[in-house]
């Protein structure tokens, strides 16, 4: 028969997962109590700091909106002169058609640098027309595609600030305990392809006599 002591000692290792269990989570809990002193962080910061993100997102998604209204009757134009083109129109209505589709932040970031790519290799083919530079509609579309592509350049950056703030924060002690307490997920960056950077510095300007 075991002794009290022996009773007690096998009920300890019985137990022992339960304790160690138990003290971690009490750990945690104290740890995330005292974040906000030892931090500065706290969970209306973090729920503050998601709203920012979100209210930029939408700024960003305004403007690819309106890159998306424009170009289909940026292609129609160029479509009357440049016809033989067709693998460069069928990237595009590819693209539109994935920034239709999209529903998540980083679906509509990757149908967005697609679109950009597109956009590029669009305006590098319309170099080889002429009648197309002449043409007022088409420059007409092409100053408002170059705004807003503009745009959409300036919101990306506030957006990516934001996100920088908030994934940072998350990543840091004693905030990531509350970043992984509450479920608190990584935000994406929205990183344009460098083909983007072609979009709104072609120049389409009368060429020299």
């Amino acid at each position: 028969m075991d002794s009290p002591l022996a009773r007690i000692w096998r009920e300890f290792c019985e137990n022992r997962i339960a304790v160690v269990a138990l003290a971690v989570v009490v750990a945690i809990a104290i740890v995330a109590l005292l974040a906000p002193p030892l931090g500065g962080c706290s969970y209306n910061r973090f729920v503050g700091q998601e709203e920012a993100i979100k209210t930029q997102w939408a700024q960003v998604e305004n403007q690819l909106q309106r890159r998306n209204d424009l170009i289909p009757n940026l292609v129609e134009t160029t479509k009357g002169i440049a016809q033989q083109e067709q693998d460069v129109f069928g990237r595009i209505a590819e693209s539109r058609a994935k920034m239709a589709g999209a529903t998540t932040p980083e679906q509509r970031i990757a149908a967005a640098n697609e679109q950009s790519s597109a956009l590029a290799r669009l305006l590098v083919v319309v170099e080889n027309y002429p009648q197309l530079r002449s043409s007022e509609s088409f420059n007409r579309l092409m100053d408002e595609l170059s705004g807003t592509e503009n745009r959409i350049s300036v919101e990306r950056m506030r957006y990516n600030e934001r996100v920088q703030e908030y994934n940072t924060l998350r990543r840091r002690f004693p905030s990531n305990v509350t970043a992984s307490i509450f479920g608190f997920k990584e935000h994406p960056l929205f990183d344009a392809p460098p083909a983007a950077e072609q979009v709104p510095r072609v120049n389409f300007g009368k060429p020299p006599a």
